[in-house]
């Protein structure tokens, strides 16, 4: 198996002020990069880590083993976050999200998440899931296809790239990776392929659309701010804008004074934020890691702190 490279791993491990005996929660658990790092420095502590994708949780459970035995990993999504600290009534001190596509699916290229390798149109991380990136491709209208690519793939021409995929599914239903990449193909200028790959934003929107991945990522970000221990972290890890955008947004909310009584000198206690950002704008990665690893070139990662 190729070797996976975790991104911002020493950011992650700094920023989130691990303690020997702290409760750690790996959101999306992949390949244990992060988590073995974080096992290692928690002798007397637990981590907990969740991945949908039964091959993930597999592959770092073998990984975890040989650090120690304090950890439990659950084969399901991070949406369950809360109700997995409720039933065993812990607070953690620390959860992190690294919502990048994990090497699992991405090396796989039977899993259908690459535009560089021809396969099945699948894209479910969780794969006892119903809804695939060909039920998407040739169901929905061009109106909610429209939607999506513009929505989730910020691609302007997304009107144009949905009429293509009506037309091209009239003759014959589209099945695999590479056919998707044609039609996207033929609907992009010479000129903006020079930019990068045309199939990039279209296949990052269904693959979002597929997991639900934003409306599960903002929900359980909040869940996750609640069931926080006082002086824990949250550490995000995010790939493109909408991401970035969710996150900045939420921790904002959350650690703003409010605006009745800010400016006022002696702001009561209870009405002060209960969070603090520890990062004001995101940490990116240095030149020599993307050099490293290209995949991290688009990744930032933001904390904040519970306070109270």
């Amino acid at each position: 198996m190729e070797k996976h490279i975790s991104v911002l791993l020493n950011e992650v491990i700094d920023n989130l002020n691990i303690k020997e005996d702290g409760i750690y929660i790996d959101a999306t658990i992949g390949f244990g990069g992060h988590s073995s790092e974080i096992l290692k420095r928690i002798p007397k502590g637990k981590l907990i880590g969740f991945d949908k994708d039964i091959n993930a949780v597999t592959y770092s459970t073998e990984r975890l083993k040989s650090i120690n035995d304090n950890f439990i990993i659950y084969n399901e999504g991070f949406e369950n976050i809360k109700k997995r600290c409720e039933e065993e009534n812990i607070k953690p001190d620390g959860i992190l999200f690294d919502l990048g596509l994990s090497s699992v699916e991405i090396d796989d290229a039977s899993r259908g998440f690459s535009y560089m390798q021809d396969a099945k149109l699948d894209m479910r991380m969780d794969l006892n899931s119903p809804k695939t990136a060909e039920e998407i491709v040739n169901t929905y209208t061009v109106e909610e296809l429209t939607k999506v690519f513009r929505e989730y793939g910020e691609e302007k021409h997304a009107l144009k790239i949905a009429k293509e995929i009506e037309k091209e599914r009239l003759v014959k239903r589209i099945e695999t990776t590479k056919e998707l990449v044609d039609i996207i193909d033929r609907c992009y200028p010479y000129k903006e392929k020079r930019k990068g790959h045309p199939a990039k934003k279209v296949f990052q929107a269904i693959r979002i659309e597929v997991n639900n991945e934003l409306d599960e990522f903002e929900k359980t970000l909040k869940d996750a701010l609640e069931v926080l221990n006082t002086e824990g972290r949250i550490a995000v890890i995010t790939f493109h804008s909408l991401e970035d955008r969710i996150c900045k947004k939420t921790f904002k909310e959350v650690t703003e004074t409010n605006p009745v009584v800010k400016g006022m000198p002696n702001i009561p206690k209870e009405m002060l934020p209960d969070y603090k950002l520890i990062t004001n704008k995101p940490i990116l990665p240095t030149d020599i890691e993307i050099r490293q690893n290209s995949r991290s070139k688009s990744a930032k990662l933001r904390v904040i702190e519970k306070i109270k």
